[in-house]
């Protein structure tokens, strides 16, 4: 479970004040489900994303996790743009102490699930934003995690990759949870089983992924 205890998130204005994101939000998140965000542009879906990843803190409270968190998918932080895309995947694998065979097997997965042909040789520099993308979803998909966030991954690939993303998906449902961002509504109702709506600083939690739909979509009238 993820629990997240009076959090508050603010950024401090260039010419005084605060733009705060979430003022006290307390939130149970549970374990191996998945979990469908929903919410307006400039709602808080990523800096809530960036706070569970533990890559921009709360400015007050606490988040507590049971379990391990992968990078936020979708997002490129924390790859080397001057390092190839095979070498990036060699640096996580060795920060997980992976063996020569087990690193073998994970390069490969990852360069045929990104399709990234002869790119997976190529400065990550290089590649458009689609292939940074799927170049991140297919790093973390390589190894386990108790939670996958995922921002917009599936929105920057064409249709063959998408199908393969949501088997993914699919193979991980009550192995592990999954954290989706999207406005894909369809998307969402075929991952997710319970919702995560945001709104005006607060998130309201459905147990059902319709509720959340139909919260999302009353905002949006």
């Amino acid at each position: 479970m993820i629990e997240l205890d009076a959090v508050s998130k603010w950024y401090d204005l260039p010419r005084g004040g605060r733009h705060h994101v979430y003022r006290d939000l307390s939130l149970a998140l549970p374990a191996r489900t998945n979990i469908g965000i929903l919410g307006r542009n400039g709602a808080g879906k990523s800096t809530l994303i960036r706070m569970l990843a533990g890559i921009d803190p709360p400015s007050a409270g606490e988040i507590r996790c049971q379990g391990r968190i992968s990078p936020p998918i979708g997002v490129s932080g924390g790859l080397s743009s001057w390092l190839t895309g095979s070498e990036n995947a060699r640096f996580v694998c060795r920060i997980f102490g992976d063996s020569a065979e087990v690193m073998a097997r994970r390069l490969a997965f990852i360069k045929e699930f990104a399709q990234l042909d002869q790119y997976f040789e190529q400065p990550i520099r290089t590649y458009s934003s689609g292939m940074r993308a799927r170049f991140g979803f297919a790093v973390s998909m390589a190894f386990d995690y108790d939670y996958y966030l995922i921002d917009e991954v599936t929105a920057v690939g064409d249709e063959r990759f998408r199908r393969r993303a949501n088997a993914m998906f699919a193979s991980k449902r009550g192995v592990a949870g999954i954290l989706l961002v999207s406005h894909n509504v369809e998307s969402l109702r075929e991952q997710c089983q319970v919702g995560l709506h945001i709104r005006d600083g607060e998130a309201h939690y459905f147990d059902d992924i319709e509720d959340a739909i139909r919260a999302y979509r009353k905002d949006n009238r």
